[in-house]
């Protein structure tokens, strides 16, 4: 075991009141499973952990826990931390990995949920401990949606992803790969099929355009795209990358360790303006990643990109570069509303729902980015918990409704 991890859960102060635990999304009770982890009790610390996030193990690497739960740790006044993260991991890392999930006895209704991201995850893995069927619908040949496509490998090793599916399947979970529910298969095919409900968690997998003359160009390449598979990628010697957030971060830092030797991100604000999390361009900076700010590109061309000054100069000029990469966001692919009718929209493409998923369409579900928007693992756990809520409060319903 690794002394750091028991060194640092000793420094825990066992708070009566624990900011870390109400700084956390999904309240993961911190003094307890600290508690229960120095107690030698390491299966219950897992149990407990699992219970409340079924992602525990992904959320305890990838979370911004200095925004979080460490963020709100009294140890900060004086000093650093507990390394509530480093802990989380070492306990649900070992939980995962020894537990065998025994399939439930069967309730009778089936969920249908479509794309395996957080979102899709945590509400299977909720769903199906229940006892409810579920069948996951995934257009990749694996489950983990942005986790498995969107965060670099460095970040997020794929074999805890690999872990989660085989543990999906234990409790009874099916996995139908390569395959898009929109356009050839429908929303009222799947409750003509059976279905009880559906869940629509697909993600933002549509990048948003600069609209500036040069995206064509086949130098030009989106942020998200190149995330799924960076091996195939010819860069070249130097990259400039156009964004300001966690994507145009890990883009830079997955460039660099595919050989580029000068990566830069531009960009038209500074650093205190930057969306991406201070940990990530903390992170960029020490893998060697380049800062160009107050830029603002006006066009790109197959030598570099053209730019106006935004310190107040106007100035314009450009800057050399192989390749570009533009990370501005994404968008929810439009496949399902397109070929689907009653599912409402907002201006920007994300899904409507109320503050449980419920979209405006019965029997429809939905959370996670597409419905909010690029966030964080565990705010997408958060809200697929209360989805499995409004989801079980459908099924009574429809229940007292056959009985009445």
């Amino acid at each position: 075991m690794n002394k750091y991890v028991i060194d640092n859960a000793r420094t825990c102060l066992g708070c009566k009141r624990p900011s870390c635990q109400k700084g956390c999304p999904v309240s993961t009770p911190i003094p307890e499973m600290i508690k229960l982890f120095l107690a030698g009790d390491i299966k219950s610390a897992g149990e407990m952990l699992f219970a409340n996030n079924p992602l525990s193990v992904v959320c305890s690497i990838v979370c911004p826990h200095e925004k979080h739960c460490e963020g709100h740790c009294v140890l900060n006044k004086k000093g650093a931390p507990v390394s509530v993260g480093s802990i989380e991991n070492y306990i649900s890392d070992f939980y995962i990995n020894k537990i065998h999930f025994e399939k439930p006895a069967f309730t009778g209704k089936n969920i249908a949920i479509i794309g395996s991201g957080p979102a899709g995850i945590s509400l299977a893995f909720i769903m199906a401990k229940k006892g409810h069927g579920v069948t996951i619908y995934e257009g990749n040949d694996k489950i983990g949606g942005v986790l498995r496509y969107g965060i670099p490998e460095f970040r997020l090793h794929k074999q805890i992803l690999d872990t989660l599916s085989i543990k999906l399947q234990q409790l009874g979970v099916v996995i139908r790969p390569n395959i898009m529910i929109g356009k050839n298969l429908t929303l009222d095919e799947l409750s003509r099929d059976g279905f009880d409900a559906v869940f629509i968690g697909t993600g933002v997998w549509s990048p948003r355009k600069l609209n500036i003359k040069g995206e064509t160009l086949g130098n030009v390449h989106f942020a998200i795209d190149y995330l799924k598979n960076p091996e195939v990628y010819s860069l070249g010697n130097k990259v400039i990358v156009l964004g300001a957030g966690n994507v145009a971060m890990d883009v830079a830092r997955t460039a660099v360790r595919h050989g580029v030797r000068e990566v830069v991100v531009m960009y038209r604000k500074d650093e205190e303006h930057m969306s991406a999390e201070k940990h990530e361009i903390e992170c960029a900076k020490i893998d060697g990643v380049k800062f160009d700010f107050f830029k603002e590109p006006v066009e790109l061309t197959r030598e570099g990109v053209k730019y106006r000054a935004t310190d107040g100069s106007e100035t314009e000029g450009f800057t050399e570069a192989d390749s570009i990469f533009v990370a501005v966001s994404q968008a929810p692919r439009d496949l399902i509303v397109k070929n689907n009718k009653g599912i409402e929209v907002k201006d920007n493409g994300l899904l409507v729902t109320d503050d449980s998923g419920r979209t405006t369409k019965e029997g429809v579900f939905a959370s996670g980015d597409v419905v909010t928007g690029a966030r964080t693992v565990v705010e997408a756990v958060s809200f697929s918990k209360r989805v499995a809520e409004a989801m079980e409060e459908y099924f009574l319903k429809q229940y007292a409704t056959v009985n009445s």
